[in-house]
């Protein structure tokens, strides 16, 4: 998982109206209703044995090691309220698109005369309804962290950079480094 792919995730859990269930037993009967009732799903998903998820589920297994509790967290996120995250997902890719607050390093590719250095910059642009559908798409598609950095570059490019089409006509911009990478919707 890459930093916009996680940062995406991320946003997606602003938007959560309840707190997940907070004991492990709780946890495990989310991941298997989840799982539609498969107990072998989500062992594999936790990384342990069928058996010591159905420990948890008859109350015989209580205090998760460190590790296991871990995995529940990230897994309890994922799958608690799908619906309304979805939701907020959907908004962003039809009305409001998205923010984006990234610091990170842009390279360029400009005519004769202009630097192409690639320079750290910390940036914070709304990119509209059009990127944020791009972009959300190809992350439920299982794209990788290049195809991403490539849409929001090119995101940047022509809001941020060329300014919607007012300036820098032939300049092109790459993500070569992310420090950090942080986006709402």
């Amino acid at each position: 998982m890459g930093d916009i792919d996680e940062a995406l995730d991320r946003a997606g859990y602003e938007h959560v109206t309840k707190p997940p269930p907070k004991t492990p037993a709780a946890q495990m009967r989310l991941l298997v209703k989840a799982e539609k009732g498969s107990t072998k799903a989500v062992a594999g998903r936790l990384g342990i044995s069928q058996r010591q998820v159905e420990r948890y589920l008859s109350g015989k297994a209580k205090h998760p090691r460190p590790g296991l509790k871990a995995a529940l967290e990230r897994e309890v996120a994922k799958a608690w309220q799908p619906r309304v995250r979805q939701q907020a997902r959907k908004k962003a890719a039809t009305s409001t698109g998205l923010t984006i607050e990234t610091r990170a390093s842009f390279g360029y590719a400009a005519p004769i005369g202009t630097t192409d250095d690639p320079r750290m910059r910390r940036v914070t642009v709304h990119l509209p309804p059009e990127y944020a559908r791009r972009l959300l798409d190809a992350q439920q598609q299982g794209a990788g962290d290049a195809q991403l950095r490539g849409i929001v570059a090119e995101g940047l490019r022509d809001i941020y950079f060329r300014d919607g089409g007012r300036r820098a006509d032939s300049l092109d911009v790459a993500i070569t480094d992310i420090d950090y990478f942080d986006v709402s919707f």
